[in-house]
Order: C-alpha cells, then structure tokens, then sequence
C-alpha cells in the first residue's frame, strides 16, 4: 500500500449531521452543496498539485460527500484505516467549525502521533484558539499555505525546526504556542497550479472516484472553477474576503492576480477533460480592463458554458466583448438588496438604474442567463425591505424576464457573520449585535436545533424572528413570481412551497420544545422530530435546479482523461525501471 504523506479531510459543517435532530434551513440553496457545504476547497487542488510536484504524496478525502452519498458509510472507520504522515483539514469558513474540530479529534484519538494541521481564512483568524484544542498540532496561517505547508512537510520528515517556517502556529514540546511571523504573502498567483489534471491521476492511483468527488450530484452537474484572484478590492461590510479582512487577518495589502495567460489556460486544461460548465471566481476586472480584455482574447471560442461574477454594474461595449469572444456566456452579479440605502450601507452604493442597465446589456449582448442575488440580514434593512425585495424581482422579472434568461435568487445572510468582516469586528457601528465570538461559540451554535438558533447575530432593524420570518415570506413571494413568469413548473413551486411552509411550521415547533424546562423532554422531543427535520433537509430544492446550467449527455471527454492517466503511468513505470538501472 502507498503510504502517504498527507491525507486533506474535507469534514461536513457538523460532523454527526445524520443522528442530530437539526433544521438546517435555506442557508446553502445559492451554492450547489448541501448544508454540510460538502464542497471542499479549490486550495485543496492547488496544495495537492504543488506538493506532488516537489515529491509528496497526497492524497484528498472528502467525507462529507461521502457521508451524505451513503448514511451506512463508517467516516471515523475509514480515517481510523488511513496512514499517512500528516492530516490536513481545511476551516476555511467558519460554518465548518463543529466538523472540522471532530474530524480532527478523531484522526488524533486514532492516530496520537500523527501530525494534524488546519488551515484556511476561518483558521487563519482563529489560529491562537485553534491551539488551545489539544488535538490541534498546527495551523497555518494565511491565503496562500502551498509553500508554508511543503516547509512544514520537510521539517516533519527531515526532524527539522519550526521556527523559520512562515505564516505556522505551532506548539513545541513543553506545550508552548509559537506564532512565526506571517511572511510568505506572494504578490501574485504564479506558484499555485489550478490543474485537474492531478485529480484525474490520484483518481486512477487509488482506483476509486469517491473521495475526490466535490459535491454531492456531481456526476450529473460536473461544473468546475477556476480563481482569477487571492485576495479583494472591495470592502462589503458583511465579507470575511473582503480588503480589510485580508490586510488584517492574512496579511495581503493587495490582491495576487493570476496571470492572463495562465487562467486562460486553467480554462483550456479543463476543456480537454469536460464539457461541463466552468466557473471563474472573482470579477475579471478587478486587476482592470487592460487584464479582462487580455484573458477574453485568450479564452475566445472556448465552447463549455463559462460564468462570470460582476462585482460591480458594467458598461454594454464591455458585456459585448465578453459575448463575443464566449459563445455561452453566463452571468452573476450580487446587488443584495433592491435598496440603494441597504447597499451603500452593505458596501455596493451603485444605483438601481445602473444595476437594470447592466442586465438590459447582458441579455441584449447575448448572455444565455444573467442570475442576480439578493439577501436578508443586512445593514438598515427591515422585514419590509426584505418582502419589497421580493416585489423587486417580480420588476426585474416583468421588464428583463419574459424569456427565461434572468434568474433571481434570495437568501438569508447564515448561519454567520463572517469573523473579519467590518461588521463582525465593528458591529455597533454597522447595527449588528452578536452571540458569538469565539470559535468554540461558533462550534457549539451550529448544534443548535434550528437555523434561527445558529445566527451568530442580529441586527438594530430586525431580530432573529424577523429575519426568520421575513426571509421565508419573500420566499413564498418569489416563488410566485417564478412560476408567473416560467421559471419553475406549477408543480415545482407548488412542491417548494410546501419545503418553506412546512420549515415554518417546524422552527415554531422546534421553538415551543426549547420553551420546556426539562432538558431531558427536550431531547426527546426533538428526537420525535427529526423524521420530519430530514425530510425537509434533504427535500429537492427548486433553486439548486435553477442555478445548474444545461449540461449534455455526454459531459467528460473519456479518451483525453485514460490518455492522462495511461501517460502518468508509463512515466512512473520508467522512472521506476530506470532506477533499477534499466532503460526502456
């Protein structure tokens, strides 16, 4: 057997989430994971191609998927069964504490001399607390952990010091915690490899596809994504990745930008391999117009479907040559609110008119959708503005939407407030009042029984009720909408609003249950429950639906993945004779 010298865990955002009686709510509907956020990080990409190109094995387990995909599968058996020299796990945000924490426990109660490291924008902020847990061995620090990790990955092996490794939290014998300066911050992206390639190899070297599967329901909606940028230009006062998080708490005092010409070919690498659509992270424009235009002219004709964030409004003859050079363009922008008050307190002071021009241009250029997301929780809005944000879509709707190609989404702001975040580190000054502070506050909220119980936070406008409630009626309101205007059967928003109606009814019983006094009544009557909590966890969710763009049958170019795997093979195959003093 291979022995490895790390094992990446992905854990589920609460590890024992098929036992425990919890409502987990629309907090994951934008994103295409479930509520355990199954998908695990594009770093664990990038870490496992830069270690294994400087002679480390890795090898990447994600449990969570596994867990959801099979309620039978044993994840403490299977990470008591693993080898390797190290453990990693990302909490790269924060809704990740619980599992990252019984994952980390487990692999040290089975592995006690195993080295076990964290790492990730949640651990970066909260390394010093990190090390208070003693199943914590170190935690590195910062957005970019390739090189600081490969360090630590030498030391470990070589029996080497730590100190002058950078950007490591560590604990010395004695049990002292050590902070080494956070100095390995790199002006750009040239180090980090966004290659699947290595994936398609570990996939074939372990003779298995189930721990490297990214979300549950991949194999049918096979999108992938690439990261034009470490770090923000903008400041939205609710983000944990905004620029003053970064400066703050990972050391960045500009963002690192991939080079054109590589996140071109980030996009053509995976054209060889799927035809499934490709995701790119963070707005083209941001290192300018000079550098967006340069990557369209690189990527032109490239035939997946290729979406877009806009951070901010653009002008038509950009969405023009965006149009031109993609053949299936698709297009995200983030308003948050219908509000221009909400949004100049959120950080996004653009107009209204503004935003409509740029969706009028979007679709008038070409672009096969544009969706546009909206949110409750924010800076001075109300459960009035959160409903009135509903009415806006149905605006949006009845003026862009008649052809199917605008998409309008709303979710609560949950189950944090980012720590980082200008709101989370100032939150008088922004309205907000918080429950939790600390990691271990964190942990324990996400046990709570009802997604309303786990906000780390309520606002000078609305409390936790409100926010509840609000949410779920503009909800109900949007759904209307969509089915006015064709973006979901009857019978889908029929089915969907049952889900929410069917929450609502339960996040007042689960209310009433924590009303009694006797600890042991509540247990057991959340315990009757829980039949009725799973299947609203796990009910079909109409907007994960609308957020997949069409796919083909045929979505993975199967020759050009067995070429890769079979010239790997050969490679190694003569590396291997070739030591043994033989030549091909």
């Amino acid at each position: 057997m291979v022995r490895y010298d790390l094992a990446l865990l992905h854990p589920p955002s609460v590890y024992d989430f098929r036992k425990r009686p919890i409502l987990f709510g629309p907090v994951s509907d934008m994103v295409p994971s479930s509520p355990m956020f199954e998908l695990y990080p594009m770093g664990f990409v990038s870490l496992a191609a830069y270690l294994e190109g400087r002679g480390f094995r890795v090898r990447i387990v994600n449990l969570a998927r596994r867990m959801l995909a099979d309620f039978s599968f044993d994840a403490e058996r299977l990470i008591a069964s693993l080898r390797p020299r190290a453990f990693g796990l990302d909490l790269h945000w924060l809704p990740h504490a619980q599992g990252a924490l019984e994952v980390a426990r487990m692999a040290k109660e089975h592995h006690p001399d195993t080295p076990v490291i964290i790492g990730g924008m949640s651990a970066s902020y909260y390394h010093r607390e990190l090390m208070d847990y003693p199943y914590v061995d170190y935690v590195i620090r910062g957005d970019s952990a390739e090189e600081p990790l490969l360090q630590l990955l030498r030391s470990l092996r070589e029996g080497k010091g730590l100190a002058e490794i950078p950007n490591l939290t560590w604990r010395d014998g004695k049990g002292q915690v050590h902070e080494n300066p956070l100095s390995y911050v790199p002006e750009d992206m040239g180090a980090v490899s966004q290659d699947y390639r290595q994936i398609f190899k570990a996939v074939a070297r372990e003779r298995g596809l189930a721990n490297y599967v990214p979300f549950k329901g991949w194999m049918d909606y096979p999108i992938m994504a690439v990261l034009a940028s470490r770090g923000c230009a903008r400041n939205c006062v609710i983000c944990g990745g905004s620029a003053c998080a970064y400066q703050r708490f990972l050391g960045r005092k500009r963002p690192a930008y991939r080079a054109p010409e590589a996140l071109a070919q980030d996009l053509w690498d995976i054209h060889r391999f799927s035809r499934g659509p490709i995701f790119v992270l963070n707005d083209i424009r941001q290192p300018g117009l000079e550098y967006a235009r340069r990557f369209l002219s690189l990527v032109r004709g490239l035939p997946n479907q290729l979406l877009f964030e806009l951070f901010t409004p653009a002008p038509p003859e950009f969405l023009e040559e965006m149009a031109r050079a993609i053949p299936n363009l698709y297009l995200e922008i983030s308003p948050e609110s219908h509000d221009v008050a909400v949004r100049e307190a959120l950080g996004n002071g653009y107009s209204s008119e503004a935003l409509e021009e740029t969706i009028e241009a979007g679709l008038k250029a070409g672009a096969k959708r544009v969706d546009v997301f909206f949110m409750a929780g924010l800076p001075r809005q109300t459960a009035q503005s959160v409903l009135e944000t509903a009415d806006y879509c149905g605006h949006l709707l009845e003026r862009y939407g008649r052809d199917g190609r605008l998409h309008p989404f709303l979710a609560p702001l949950s189950p944090f407030l980012d720590p980082g975040s200008l709101a989370f580190e100032h939150p008088q000054k922004y309205g907000y009042r918080l429950s939790c502070r600390t990691l271990e506050e964190h942990r324990q909220a996400l046990l709570a029984p009802s997604w309303k119980y786990r906000l780390n936070y309520e606002t000078e406008w609305m409390n936790r009720d409100q926010l509840v409630d609000s949410t779920y009626q503009a909800l109900l309101r949007l759904a209307e909408y969509k089915a006015q205007y064709g973006l979901a059967s009857t019978q889908e928003v029929w089915k969907m609003k049952a889900r929410l109606r069917e929450e609502m009814e339960l996040i007042g019983e689960i209310d009433c249950i924590l009303a009694l006094e006797d600890a042991e009544g509540q247990e057991r009557a959340l315990v009757e429950l829980k039949p009725r909590l799973d299947a609203a966890n796990w009910a079909p969710i109409l907007e994960k639906r609308e957020l997949q763009v069409p796919v083909g049958l045929r979505k993975f170019r199967f020759a050009n993945i067995a070429g890769l795997i079979l010239g790997d093979w050969l490679s190694h195959l003569g590396r291997a004779l070739k030591a043994k003093g033989r030549v091909i």
